[in-house]
């Protein structure tokens, strides 16, 4: 139903992005549908505006395949990673479940990120909807997609999605037989980072709160937290179903997960540092296959802990966040990252912030 239908405007792009910072999150993901009354400039103009009136400090989008000279306009405002998602490889079933509207040109949608490289983008995002067609077939073609970025362009994805196939209002998932079991979830994600190292594999709140854990020893890296599929649906802090992308599995807070995050035994992260300070695309790709990342990571990953610890210290989870952060610090064992860091703590409790390597 094509009344149901939505965009915001930039008011309530800046009201939805300051929801979120005053939450603790630091990055958002713009996600846009096939709306020819709303192009690039649109997207630039909310972008622009989340940058100057929020503390957002990295935009995202997944926005419909352009072209270059537009991927060119919109790289100029400051975006992150561009994601485009073929949702499946498979060409006659892309065909059948895309029979009219700009959608439905197959090689177009996957020629988006040899654009979008073109044009200047050094961070892409791929991933298949998982469930449309046979999952073999698709991750290996997701694979493959990776491996021809790079190939081309001496990059890898970025990113990696993982989403399955959920109920959505008004959509009907009758003849969809391919079925994506949680077992078969944990494979596609471990073949994932086993053929494309460098790739964050993002693991979205389309899953429960036990699986996404699960995943996390599989493989994934990147998850979302609190996320909202309907216009509006954060500062209003209540989603409108009837707008909904589709539902969702994990309805957990950011403090909920970064906790749930700590008792799986890891440490949470809300950087932004390297698409700031140029470790993108081919540098990128290369300092992680080489295992030069892992130092700056882990410090970044301290520092904005901390940083959320201090501005965000709630419902009595302090004592347990402060914990993980020290044992953290002990694992950090290069010495001049070691004193810089400590450096930037002392910095940070004196009221800095946004300190990274």
């Amino acid at each position: 139903d094509g009344g149901s239908r939505r965009a915001l405007s930039i008011d309530e792009v800046v009201k939805e992005c300051a929801s979120l910072v005053e939450r603790g999150f630091k990055r958002v993901l713009f996600v846009l549908g096939e709306d020819p009354t709303r192009g690039v400039d649109y997207i630039i103009d909310c972008v622009k505006a989340a940058y100057k009136e929020t503390g957002i400090r990295i935009v995202h989008v997944n926005a419909p395949p352009m072209t270059i000279d537009e991927f060119r306009a919109l790289k100029g405002a400051g975006i992150g990673v561009y994601q485009s998602f073929q949702e499946t490889y498979h060409r006659e079933t892309y065909e059948r479940v895309h029979p009219r509207g700009p959608k439905s040109d197959y090689i177009n949608r996957i020629d988006v990120m040899d654009r979008a490289l073109e044009a200047g983008f050094e961070d892409i995002g791929i991933g298949t909807l998982l469930g449309l067609y046979d999952w073999r077939f698709d991750v290996l073609a997701t694979v493959a997609h990776s491996n021809h970025l790079f190939e081309k362009f001496n990059t890898h994805a970025h990113t990696i999605s993982i989403p399955r196939l959920r109920p959505a209002e008004g959509s009907s998932m009758e003849g969809i037989s391919f079925d994506v079991t949680d077992d078969d979830l944990k494979l596609i994600v471990s073949i994932y980072r086993l053929a494309v190292p460098s790739a964050g594999l993002v693991a979205t709140t389309r899953e429960s709160p036990s699986l996404r854990t699960e995943l996390l020893s599989c493989g994934a890296s990147q998850v979302s937290a609190a996320s909202s599929t309907s216009p509006g649906g954060y500062s209003k802090n209540k989603t409108d179903v009837a707008l909904e992308q589709f539902s969702t599995a994990d309805l957990r807070t950011l403090e909920e997960v970064m906790q749930a995050i700590i008792e799986a035994g890891g440490l949470p992260s809300l950087c932004t540092a390297c698409y700031r300070v140029g470790r993108v695309g081919a540098d990128f790709t290369h300092r992680t296959t080489e295992g030069a990342m892992e130092k700056y990571c882990e410090a970044n990953a301290i520092l904005t802990f901390s940083e959320y610890l201090l501005d965000q210290n709630e419902n009595g989870t302090g004592a347990k966040f402060r914990e993980a952060l020290d044992s953290a610090l002990l694992k950090i064992t290069d010495d001049s990252i070691r004193e810089s860091l400590l450096k930037k703590l002392k910095e940070l409790e004196g009221g800095s912030r946004d300190l990274y390597f």
